[in-house]
């Protein structure tokens, strides 16, 4: 029975070399070290009415969020697992072969009356594997999706698959022009990153086309919703995807504190780090321009943990992004009682924890972690996948 890179370096006049396969490692803590210049957010802008350098205590705006229905309804993590199955040669050339499996789920909570827990379930969902081959497998070497979809259609009647239970999502493509300090690997699992990126705006669009996100029951998406500009895909220009966001936060346990600059140039990490127990930072905006569809963003931290009780400075504290709707909220910023609405719900989902159950457990919000073990329950052992080709 052949496998799945059999077929493919037969039907694209490729030599495959069956060299090691493996899985990248996904894993990471809070801390994102790395600086990116372009992304630095000066704060001399504020995205908030009130303009006042000073953290905000938030216990009691916590505390009287609780007495009312929570803000938050439903919560969206995508998650993927990437993998190097071979290389393979055009032209006398070689190129990786990476192949993924993408998760992304929209999770949802139903309260009782009296606002205690109900039920836990999933919305929407979408779960499937992708095949990231060099633009040269189509012979005519263009950027041509027709090409690439013929062979994921193909790949899917072979009997392999079709014994496994599986079928193909998408084959993928990454082009095979370096630049700077590029490699051909980080091209395929860029490809990659996209589809579960894109995964997650068309689950949004479609939360939003039922009517399920109001001002009442706003969406926590896992991770930033600073969605670099992209080249392709459906929901590529942001600018035409900003409505859906309305209601839609987007909260990261994972980020470059260095970016935050103060007044005078100097790095803010300090002052993340040392924000008090259920205390947020000012709003700041970030303006990337009109590479990004001049779509602007209000960020602020918060500290939903005792700094004592975690392992470093920045487990506990939260980044959280707001795209900016109108043109009022652009040149004046979000209303500093919406942001403080918005943190005090974040702060009121951090119990129970799921401590012992993940490294990251300070940064987590309960229902995300929920959302997050949902997308990762529908991935396939590595030993099986990987052995799918």
């Amino acid at each position: 029975m052949g496998k799945i890179l059999d077929y493919i370096a037969d039907e694209t006049q490729g030599k495959r070399f069956a060299s090691f396969k493996y899985c990248y490692d996904d894993t990471s803590g809070p801390i994102e070290y790395d600086p990116d210049e372009e992304h630095y957010i000066n704060m001399k802008e504020y995205a908030e009415s009130v303009h006042d350098p000073k953290m905000r205590d938030m216990t009691a705006r916590a505390e009287l969020c609780r007495q009312g229905p929570p803000l938050f309804k439903y919560f969206l993590d995508g998650s993927r697992r990437v993998y190097k199955v071979d290389d393979i040669q055009y032209d006398k050339k070689v190129f990786p072969v990476i192949s993924g499996q993408v998760s992304v789920a929209c999770c949802g909570r139903e309260m009782n009356d009296d606002y205690t827990f109900r039920d836990f379930h999933h919305v929407e969902e979408e779960s499937y594997p992708v095949v990231c081959l060099p633009v040269v497998a189509n012979g005519e070497g263009i950027d041509n999706g027709v090409f690439f979809n013929n062979l994921k259609n193909k790949l899917n009647e072979q009997p392999l698959l079709k014994k496994s239970g599986i079928e193909i999502g998408k084959v993928l493509w990454y082009l095979t022009r370096l630049e700077g300090r590029e490699t051909l690997e980080n091209k395929g699992v860029a490809k990659i990153q996209d589809e579960m990126v894109d995964c997650e705006k068309r689950i949004v669009a479609h939360l939003m086309s039922k009517h399920l996100l109001t001002h009442e029951s706003y969406l926590i998406k896992d991770g930033s919703v600073q969605y670099k500009p992209m080249k392709s895909g459906d929901y590529k220009e942001l600018a035409r995807i900003r409505n859906n966001y309305r209601h839609v936060v987007g909260v990261s346990k994972r980020f470059n504190p260095n970016l935050m600059k103060d007044n005078k140039g100097q790095s803010s990490a300090a002052a993340i780090a040392s924000l008090p127990l259920f205390h947020r930072t000012p709003a700041f905006l970030w303006s990337p321009g009109a590479e990004w569809g001049n779509v602007n963003f209000a960020i602020w931290y918060v500290r939903i943990r005792e700094r004592r009780y975690t392992s470093t400075p920045y487990s506990g504290v939260l980044k959280i992004e707001k795209m900016l709707m109108t043109g009022s909220e652009n040149d004046n910023g979000l209303m500093t009682d919406e942001i403080d609405t918005i943190t005090a719900n974040i702060i009121n989902e951090r119990n129970p924890v799921c401590y012992g159950n993940d490294a990251r457990w300070a940064n987590h919000l309960y229902p995300v972690y929920m959302a997050e073990s949902y997308c990762k329950s529908r991935f396939r052992s590595d030993i099986q996948f990987i052995n799918l080709f």
